[in-house]
């Protein structure tokens, strides 16, 4: 792949510090630079399109992972915390708030009392596969200065530094 002739802010950063401390090696400092502005590049964007829908990214992030769990779209409350990484508190909270705008039902699961069952209403069903259309291809537009080969080799260099930070698929 071929270096950009183009410069980012963090260039401008990296050049300060070899300047200053010469001794140093500034360099994780550009990767890790790097991955935090297109993470807050991305949150403002995804923030922004999710807002057309009448939604918060926390909104979509419970009503998408009902949808992905399939028919009958329903998961426990600690399914939905493992899979949105948000304590349970945060989770009754933002499930309450669902449950008022009719996105989601809340029920006591009949063969175990002690857990919470959360499904999509027909309505949450609805606006979840309205979003996800039009949400997969605008995560597409803001990656289309990437090939698909470049994409690809992203994704993985990316799981990779995530598993090594201890980023795991949760158990179910």
């Amino acid at each position: 792949m071929a270096e950009s002739a183009e410069h980012d802010s963090v260039d401008r950063v990296l050049a300060q510090w070899n300047a200053e401390r010469p001794d140093i090696d500034p360099a994780p400092m550009g990767v890790i630079g790097r991955i935090s502005r297109a993470a807050a590049t991305f949150d403002k964007a995804l923030r922004d399109n999710f807002a057309k829908y009448g939604l918060q990214r926390w909104e979509f992030d419970i009503i998408g992972t009902l949808l992905r769990s399939g028919p009958p779209y329903r998961l426990t409350a600690g399914q939905l915390t493992a899979s949105t990484m948000v304590t349970s508190g945060a989770i009754t909270n933002r499930i309450d708030r669902l449950v008022d705008r009719g996105l989601v039902d809340r029920e006591t699961d009949p063969d175990n009392r002690r857990q919470v069952l959360i499904s999509l209403t027909a309505d949450g069903r609805k606006l979840a596969n309205e979003v996800v259309a039009h949400h997969a291809t605008y995560e597409a537009e803001l990656l289309s200065h990437l090939d698909a080969g470049e994409r690809d080799q992203l994704a993985g260099l990316l799981r990779k530094l995530l598993t090594g930070l201890g980023d795991t698929t949760p158990k179910d």
